[in-house]
């Protein structure tokens, strides 16, 4: 237990990057997320085509495998750029099509009489979406929303075989190193995942029975 008190500014920076990686991605992956499904319900079908092929292919894409691409590959082909920033975007990508999949399925929970009767007083495609099914689809997906943010942090680990060592794991990997006690030094990186997971899905549970009660 010495390790992990002589190191906690250790692990307490590498969690700190984890969770800003991780807020990143979730932000970052909600607004293609939001784009995606907004193609996919539209009445246009190029956009719903295209929309849908990104979505099909994307997640049928390990995200391991996506991380090597971008971060080893795109240099290849003179596309540099920080580290962090390209792990980041390559999660973003990836994770945009698990938001678009969630967010259309709060999309099929709102009523159809609500859309027509929507249509039936002029709102415009744009207007239905912003006034009438995005609010209430939102409320439908808090849970969801939580174990996808749940999962984006427990992925985030995956950064540290890109060479993204300022993260948790990596720091965590860095202190096996030179210990070399991997159950001290990982046990403690996992009652951090742990909690952090346990805190959201606690949160999100309050949260969505507060709105449900407002519903």
């Amino acid at each position: 237990m010495d390790v992990i008190a002589d190191n906690l500014d250790v692990f307490g920076q590498g969690l700190l990057i984890s969770i800003q990686i991780s807020v990143s991605t979730f932000v970052l992956a909600g607004v293609l997320g939001l784009l995606l499904t907004v193609c996919r319900i539209s009445p246009v079908l190029p956009l719903r085509l295209a929309a849908t092929v990104y979505v099909e292919l994307v997640r049928s894409i390990p995200l391991l495998v996506l991380l090597i691409l971008f971060v080893f590959g795109l240099p290849e082909i003179g596309l540099i750029g920080p580290l962090l920033g390209t792990a980041v975007v390559a999660m973003s990508l990836y994770w945009a099509t698990f938001f678009s999949e969630t967010m259309r399925s709060g999309v099929r929970a709102v009523a159809k009489g609500q859309i027509e009767a929507a249509r039936a007083l002029g709102f415009t495609f744009g207007q239905v979406l912003r006034l009438v099914v995005l609010p209430q689809a939102l409320r439908t997906i808090i849970q969801p929303l939580a174990s996808l943010l749940i999962a984006i942090i427990l992925n985030s680990s995956l950064a540290a075989a890109v060479g993204v060592t300022q993260e948790l794991t990596g720091q965590t990997q860095l202190l096996d190193q030179r210990y070399a006690q991997p159950l001290v030094t990982f046990g403690a990186a996992a009652v951090c995942y742990v909690a952090m997971a346990f805190i959201i899905g606690r949160s999100a549970g309050y949260l969505d029975r507060r709105l449900a009660v407002q519903r």
